[in-house]
């Protein structure tokens, strides 16, 4: 059985007690939403898609506030998580409070954007790092080896379908 709430106000998250079932609901949540991602990657090239309504304004946001960051590159999680790295972070995420929705829920990101998910090639982190490093990543083309590599799958079956139905007409 599955109950949705909301999150009260007042709720401290680094105060909170960490109760086995909520780590597992947030868990199943952020796989899901991953395998979701992955899906529509697989379908969609990432340079022809939007993740929100604003897309071209975060991808604005994160030049100005990280002119270092190179999608292409695989992300320094020690470097991302340090105390400067949470601060820039945190500043970033907080222009989203009242437009993104779940901004900060913990979410999966690949490390590279040349690998797939994978437990060594994943981070987790709040839904609106995704967002920006996924947005840049799209815009530059990265992801759209997965549409790709799931396309020559799907030819590859299509082809084996129609060899295997002719006899069957």
């Amino acid at each position: 059985m599955s109950v949705t709430t909301q999150v009260p106000k007042d709720f401290d998250a680094e105060n909170a007690d960490n109760f086995e079932d909520i780590e597992k609901q947030f868990a199943v949540k952020a796989v899901q939403q991953m395998a979701t991602y992955w899906a529509i990657l697989e379908k969609v090239p990432g340079s022809k898609l939007r993740l929100t309504k604003m897309d071209d304004d975060i991808f604005e946001h994160l030049k100005r506030d990280f002119p270092e960051f190179d999608p292409a590159e695989p992300i320094n999680e020690d470097e991302m998580k340090s105390k400067t790295g949470k601060e820039r972070w945190r500043t970033f995420m907080m222009a989203y409070d009242k437009k993104i929705d779940d901004y900060n829920f913990g979410t999966l990101l690949r490390a590279s954007p040349k690998t797939e998910y994978g437990e060594k090639e994943t981070i987790f982190v709040p839904r609106m790092q995704f967002y920006a490093v996924e947005i840049a990543r799209n815009r530059a083309g990265l992801n759209d080896w997965i549409y790709e590599e799931a396309e020559k799958e799907r030819q590859k079956a299509k082809g084996n379908t129609q060899g295997s139905s002719s006899s069957s007409a």
